[in-house]
């Protein structure tokens, strides 16, 4: 059974097939996003700078602070509060636009069907981890277009990104938006989840990079064209 949108047979010398894998709605808002997060996470540091109250420890026993005045200084960080906070107020909209549109693109096109995992979605998902980092031999069989933790991660991020706009409007405006603010537990807790969030967003993208670089060369250009060439070898597995 394939697990293909589309596909396109194109015949050539070596008889390869262009199959469709990613509409086109998907991939121009997948890379609007990926300069949008990037802008989000920088001017966010440049805000955290003013006042970096998190740490990591037990007690009064502090192993590192997030983030050291090296960091900071590294990145040309520190002396820019007001131009983060206007970054971040300016791309946050269109970060929220970007994400409701693409909220709206897989409700209607029925896309959310291929990224919400199944009830077994937990199980397979440690399953297609342990075959990745070479534990387990077998990998847990893909019945759509994306494994198990393909699907949960994405699922993830997708609730992550609506979680760290609610924050964001709640720290930022956390008067007007007092009922807001006491349902995410009060302004501190409010604060705290969207740094997390942040940080979350900051693995996401490193495991994001490399699982893209393990997948190959096809798997990338299909987020740019659309298309991934199979080999005939690899057309047999598809329909198998």
């Amino acid at each position: 059974m394939t697990s293909v949108l589309d596909s396109t047979d194109e015949p050539n010398v070596d008889n390869r097939r262009a199959v469709l894998r990613h509409r086109r709605p998907s991939r121009w808002m997948h890379w609007i996003n990926f300069p949008l997060i990037t802008i989000m996470i920088w001017s966010g540091l440049r805000i955290y700078w003013a006042e970096d109250i998190y740490a990591l420890g037990i007690l009064d026993w502090e192993w590192f602070s997030f983030f050291p005045d090296w960091f900071n200084e590294k990145l040309g960080l520190e002396r820019r509060l007001a131009r983060g906070l206007a970054f971040h107020l300016s791309f946050g909209w269109l970060f929220a636009i970007n994400g409701l549109a693409y909220g709206l693109y897989c409700a209607k096109s029925g896309e959310w069907r291929h990224l919400v995992p199944d009830r077994d979605g937990i199980r397979n998902s440690v399953g297609v981890v342990l075959h990745d980092l070479g534990i387990r031999q077998d990998a847990p069989n893909q019945d759509g277009r994306y494994n198990s933790a393909q699907q949960l991660s994405y699922t993830i991020i997708v609730a992550l990104g609506g979680l760290a706009l609610l924050t964001g409007f709640a720290i930022f405006k956390p008067t007007q938006l007092s009922l807001l603010v006491t349902l995410l537990g009060g302004y501190e807790t409010a604060r705290l989840i969207h740094f997390w969030v942040c940080l979350a967003f900051v693995g996401f993208f490193v495991i994001h990079v490399v699982q893209v670089i393990r997948a190959g060369r096809s798997n990338f250009t299909s987020m740019v064209t659309g298309y991934e060439v199979l080999d005939p070898e690899d057309d047999e597995n598809e329909d198998a």
